[in-house]
């Protein structure tokens, strides 16, 4: 069964692909490929599960370029997306407890920010049936990190807006959001009892600060916008799923003050004044063998 529930109702397209493009840079590609620890020499076949809108199957594809990357999302509009902005992976709709391949077919299996949503016996019984033996299961799972984006701050006018939506909005109680969520010591437990072996872990930081020199105005600018996005598409998100709650031109208002705020950081940017801002992402990687 194929759905857009995700894109519609909990991260756009938009959303998950600006943040991962910057997680998933070139620049932090040495700190990544050390905690997957895959044998470069070889003609891997990775497969990524729940790939959303594709940025960390197209990293992969740069990163092991003698590689086959596959990549499967069930959300019909993440695939659409990925096909058209990731070129040399091939993005495949279906389910993570149902995956569309034959017993066997992967040297690795690798999911980021996805083992929170599934039940555990799935979603690792379907991976362990796709790796070939001796394959490498590789499970990427954010952790708490530091948000110290300053331009977030709310009007008061965001504050009552943000309240009436926390009244009504069920997404995450209605579509499962995180309902598997685990902490760090217990993530490696969970992976070994469904059947994995020489299991290990990891941790990747990813300090994004626009105002740190050693980042191009390019690269700036599109700190700033993945968190522009985010916000645009929450709100497209709430418009959907309860628009009819608020008065017309509310939502648009909000949006609004949204984009004023994004522009005016882009603004000090570009005039030089620094506000040091910073994103610290924080991603725990835990590494098992199929034995």
């Amino acid at each position: 069964m194929t759905n857009n529930i995700w894109s519609r109702y909990i991260q756009g397209a938009k959303t998950l692909y600006f943040s991962r493009k910057l997680r998933f840079d070139d620049m932090f590609k040495e700190s990544w490929k050390r905690a997957f620890d895959l044998e470069e020499g070889k003609r891997l076949k990775i497969l990524e599960i729940g790939c959303g809108p594709g940025a960390l199957a197209g990293a992969l594809h740069r990163w092991y370029p003698m590689g086959e990357i596959i990549a499967v999302d069930r959300d019909e509009e993440l695939i659409r997306f990925a096909r058209e902005y990731e070129k040399g992976v091939e993005f495949v709709v279906g389910d993570a407890l149902a995956l569309p391949f034959p017993e066997g077919s992967f040297d690795a299996v690798i999911s980021n920010t996805v083992c929170e949503h599934i039940e555990p016996k799935g979603f690792y019984g379907e991976q362990l049936r796709v790796l070939k033996k001796g394959g490498v299961c590789l499970v990427l799972s954010s952790r708490k990190g530091i948000d110290g984006t300053k331009y977030k701050e709310l009007t008061e006018y965001e504050e009552k807006f943000w309240g009436k939506v926390e009244k009504y909005d069920d997404s995450i109680k209605k579509f499962g959001v995180g309902k598997y969520s685990a902490g760090e010591s217990e993530m490696p437990v969970i992976m070994e009892r469904h059947g994995f072996g020489n299991v290990s872990t990891d941790f990747v930081t990813v300090a994004l600060t626009p105002d740190d020199p050693k980042f191009s105005s390019e690269f700036a600018f599109n700190i700033i916008n993945a968190d522009r996005y985010s916000a645009l598409e929450r709100l497209d998100s709430v418009s959907r799923s309860f628009g009819e709650r608020f008065l017309d031109g509310e939502i648009e208002t909000v949006k609004g003050i949204v984009n004023e705020r994004f522009d005016e950081r882009i603004g000090k940017y570009e005039k030089g004044e620094r506000v040091w801002d910073t994103n610290v992402l924080v991603v725990m990687v835990v590494r098992g063998g199929k034995v």
